[in-house]
Order: C-alpha cells, then sequence, then structure tokens
C-alpha cells in the first residue's frame, strides 16, 4: 500500500501533528472506515514514532504507507481541492462546509479525477492561517460554541466516517430477523382469520355494530407489526393453547 495506489479517495494531512499517540489513533480512525492515504507534516516529535505504533492497533501499514513532508505546501503539491478543518473563525473569504456536505463534494470531485486532500491542524491550537489559505475550502463542524475544540483523532473519524457514508448503501434503518424471515402475506393473513375465527367465537366483537370495524382495527394491527415466520408460528401456538385451557374438549 502506497500513498498513490489506495483506492480512490481522499488524502488526510496532519500538519504539525504534536502527540504520536494521536497520529497512531487517527490512523486507526482512518482505517476503520476504509480510508488509507495520511501524510504528515513536521511532526513535533519526528518520524516513525513508536508511540503511532502503540494507538494504531492494527493499522500500523497505514502508517508505514504514510508520506512525511516539511510543508503543507509540499504536502499540497498534486492536489487540485484542499478542506482545511477548523472550529473557529478566520476571516478569510472563502465556503464553509459541514463534514457531510464536504465530503459529498470531495466524491464528486475524485469521481471526477481530481485529488482531495483534508488538512488537520495540531492538537494545542489548529491550523494557523498560513495554512488555512492553502484551502479551497473550511469545514467546521457544528458543535458546542462554549467547547468548540475537538481532539485531532476525533476530528479524523468525524471526517471519516462522514467520507464512508457517502460511499456506503447500507440502508439508515434495517431489521434484524435472528434466523427466522418476513413473514408473508399469506401466512399474515391466515394469522388474522385464525385470531378473528377464534375471538368470534368468544363473543369478542360486540356490539354487533361494531363488529366489522373491530375487525379492521385489528386487520391493521397485523399488517403494521414487522412479523418474522417464527413470529407468526410462536402467535398461533399461543392462540391454539389459550383455547385448548378454555375448552379441553374443544
Amino acid at each position: 500500500m502506497t500513498d498513490d495506489t489506495a483506492a480512490p479517495q481522499p488524502t488526510f494531512v496532519l500538519v504539525n501533528p504534536q502527540m504520536g499517540e494521536n497520529i497512531g489513533a487517527s490512523a486507526r480512525a482512518m482505517l476503520n472506515f476504509g480510508l488509507t492515504r495520511m501524510r504528515l507534516v513536521a511532526p513535533r516529535d519526528g518520524w516513525p514514532n513508536p508511540k503511532a505504533d502503540a494507538l494504531a492497533s492494527g493499522a500500523g501499514r497505514l502508517l508505514d504507507a504514510a508520506t512525511l513532508h516539511d510543508t503543507t505546501a509540499d504536502a499540497l503539491g498534486d492536489v487540485a481541492f484542499t478542506f482545511a478543518t477548523t472550529a473557529r473563525r478566520r476571516d478569510l473569504t472563502k465556503p464553509v462546509f459541514t463534514p457531510e456536505a464536504a465530503m459529498r463534494h470531495a466524491a464528486g470531485l475524485i469521481a471526477g479525477g481530481a485529488k482531495v486532500a483534508v488538512l488537520f491542524g495540531p492538537e494545542r491550537a489548529g491550523l494557523e492561517n498560513e495554512d488555512v489559505v492553502r484551502a479551497n475550502a473550511l469545514v467546521t463542524v457544528p458543535v458546542n460554541p462554549d467547547f468548540p475544540s475537538i481532539n485531532l483523532a476525533q476530528c479524523v473519524l468525524l471526517m471519516a466516517y462522514e467520507w464512508r457514508r457517502q460511499q456506503d448503501a447500507t440502508p439508515p434503518v434495517a431489521t434484524e430477523w435472528a434466523g427466522s424471515a418476513p413473514a408473508t402475506g399469506i401466512e399474515i393473513e391466515r394469522l388474522a382469520d385464525h385470531y378473528e375465527e377464534r375471538l368470534d367465537a368468544a363473543g369478542f366483537f360486540f356490539p354487533p355494530h361494531k363488529e366489522a370495524s373491530m375487525k379492521i382495527t385489528l386487520r391493521n394491527l397485523w399488517s403494521r407489526m414487522p412479523l418474522s415466520q417464527a413470529d407468526v408460528r410462536t402467535l398461533h401456538g399461543i392462540l391454539r393453547q389459550l383455547v385448548r385451557q378454555r375448552d379441553p374438549d374443544g
């Protein structure tokens, strides 16, 4: 794995990171979401850094492939569009994106063949304006304005997650069927018939003028419940047992 052969994706550039631990945690966060391109600009404690390896927790190969640069300008030399992450106002005229919008825009640029980078500043005070001016746009996380500073690795995690969301087709809500399968229309129909028949025999649908609406309500209850085939069998069994206890000869 090298900086230039990874799958199409943004490059994350850590500018003057101070702690090896945060570099390692950033690598782990990146790999969690399928990102493998990291560039380092003048890490305070030098490079390589054994403390980074300790915190990478399985993402050491990403650190091995990270490229080292003396300046931000050098790290961005082959990049067509750069986002700079910042938690404070800069008095610079630039578009400001949320992380989600930034990575959506990045995905479109990358699909068109452009190289995209995201700048992250050092832990103490973030990016300097000398670095920010090299970016085409800013990214600001909508955090608590009274406590806006985000740890370097946490910021990397946020951006990596938003990148992954642009590539992933996972539905926002899904049901785990726990070894069963969704009940079919005919299975729900038979369950409804079973309950309606037994409730009718027990005199549940009373008074007579409300019988039709009560049956519709009951049918609607079954149709809006996300029942599995196992659920249907269980509900049939419950009703049979209740009837058997009430009328052993029935």
